[in-house]
């Protein structure tokens, strides 16, 4: 450990001007520095909420700064660890806080609830069977990342289906189950929630879950000590093998190498193996031909981006399992606007639930867009002309072709103006350049059409409902 306080300080020092002072000193300056083993930095906070806070707010700079200090850094675990009983300071113990002041009201978020008993965390621990069978290799598993927790939509229901059959079945019943899709959308949580269900229906059945670039490691660190049959009987002797992002050792020939082999003795036993990737196995760029075959030959399951309906399920369970009150129309505006991934959404309803917390006052829509600008500001759409045209095309019932067309007939004179009037209202083109997507058309044209569809709307109450309506669904 003495060897890494100096890059855990300037790990600190960088971390620290990229936050920024405040945020630094709510959250980062309790995190403390416990161990540094198979690649993985342990580092601990006093308090469950401040652990999901950094977590979901930091955890990925936290790694990148350290892979900056040192690339064996692989990963960084968050792990609650309270302060020392002389050392915990309870609050108003201020020598000048009054007697008479009230007590602390209680947390809007509150700690998570212990684990039910009958769920598949608890029934593996009390089976023994969480993280026993391979203590250097397997990562630890959250015990939020449960099938119980996962909500199911329409564009992950087939992703779901298919981890719960690979967990729940006596047999393996196909080889290898391969989950894809962008990251953030729960391709981890399935992972992770078949590890827990195996392990509990059966704790005597060897479940080695890790990522990608910790097998890369582990492999590297065996040829480095010429011990690799040692890697080999031990990835090989398991009975489920799960790697998570498999994309992260494309490219890296003799980890691919080494990765083939134990696949082909794992599945030729019937073993279960499962893999996630950002992309299907025909499409993993820097992955051998023979390789992609292989993990086409299983049950192939992808995870669509996430629908508004999906994305709001998944914000009320969250508000739900933390016991924080928020408002409808609050989940409903971050449905609509965070749309890219899983991490982000449940992200931002901790901040808003953590600044109701700190700062006091309850959660609205206007303090969410306050708290969250920065980060509904990088969600905002951007719009194209394209977009645009075709949009208005299909709503009017015209040819896209007439949006670039010299046609003057009302009937494709008018959806070409509205489209050039959305083109000046939603993006950042000027006239000469919105012309010109418009069949080369002069600036004034595009000011007049402009002019005109801002008359229309004040005289015509039905087309401005008409226009607006088509913003709405572009803007969405």
């Amino acid at each position: 450990m003495r060897f890494y306080a100096d890059t855990w300080a300037r790990v600190r020092g960088r971390l620290r001007a990229d936050a920024g002072e405040a945020a630094y000193s709510s959250w980062l300056k309790p995190l403390t520095l416990v161990s540094i083993k198979g690649g993985i930095a342990r580092m601990a906070v006093p308090t469950r909420f401040m652990r999901d806070w950094v977590i979901g707010n930091y955890k990925e700079n936290i790694l990148s700064l350290w892979r900056d200090e040192d690339e064996a850094i692989l990963s960084v675990e968050i792990v609650v660890q309270p302060p020392r009983p002389k050392e915990a300071v309870k609050p108003h113990s201020s020598p000048h806080a009054r007697r008479d002041e009230p007590a602390p009201r209680e947390p809007m978020i509150k700690e998570p609830a212990p684990v039910s008993p009958t769920s598949a965390p608890a029934r593996a621990a009390s089976n023994g069977g969480a993280e026993t069978a391979h203590p250097d290799f397997s990562a630890p598993l959250d015990s939020r990342q449960t099938f119980d927790n996962f909500v199911v939509g329409k564009p992950n229901e087939f992703a779901y289906a298919a981890a719960r059959r690979a967990a729940e079945a006596p047999n393996v019943p196909f080889n290898p189950l391969f989950l894809y899709g962008s990251s953030g959308l729960g391709k981890t949580h399935l992972m992770q929630a078949i590890a827990w269900e195996i392990r509990a229906r059966d704790p005597k059945r060897r479940v080695l879950y890790l990522s990608a670039e910790k097998f890369m490691y582990e492999f590297v660190r065996a040829v480095r000590t010429k011990d690799t049959m040692a890697f080999k009987d031990q990835f090989r002797s398991v009975d489920v093998l799960m790697i998570d992002d498999l994309h992260c050792i494309a490219g890296r020939e003799m980890t691919q190498e080494e990765f083939f082999h134990t696949f082909n003795a794992l599945v030729d036993q019937n073993r279960q193996v499962v893999i996630s990737a950002d992309k299907s196995p025909s499409d993993l760029d820097g992955v051998e031909e023979r390789m992609r075959s292989r993990l086409g030959w299983g049950l192939v399951a992808d995870i669509h981006p996430t629908t508004y309906e999906l994305r709001l399920g998944i914000l009320q369970a969250r508000a739900e399992r933390a016991s924080v009150e928020i408002p409808g129309k609050v989940l409903e505006f971050l449905a609509h606007k965070i749309t890219s991934n899983v991490r982000e959404l449940e992200g931002a309803l901790i901040r808003i639930a953590a600044h109701a917390e700190l700062v006091g006052g309850p959660i609205s829509l206007e303090t969410t867009q306050a708290v969250l600008q920065d980060l509904l500001r990088s969600h905002d759409r951007k719009v194209t002309i394209d977009e645009i045209q075709k949009r208005v095309a299909e709503h009017f019932n015209v040819r896209l072709t007439d949006m670039h067309s010299a046609r003057r007939a009302r009937a494709v004179a008018r959806p070409r103006q509205v489209a050039m009037y959305l083109a000046k209202q939603l993006t950042s083109r000027s006239l000469p350049e919105i012309g010109r997507k418009f069949g080369g058309r002069d600036h004034t044209t595009v000011m007049h059409a402009v002019r005109k569809i801002d008359e229309l709307k004040l005289g015509d109450p039905s087309f401005a409902e008409d226009v607006e309506l088509l913003r709405r669904m572009l803007e969405n």
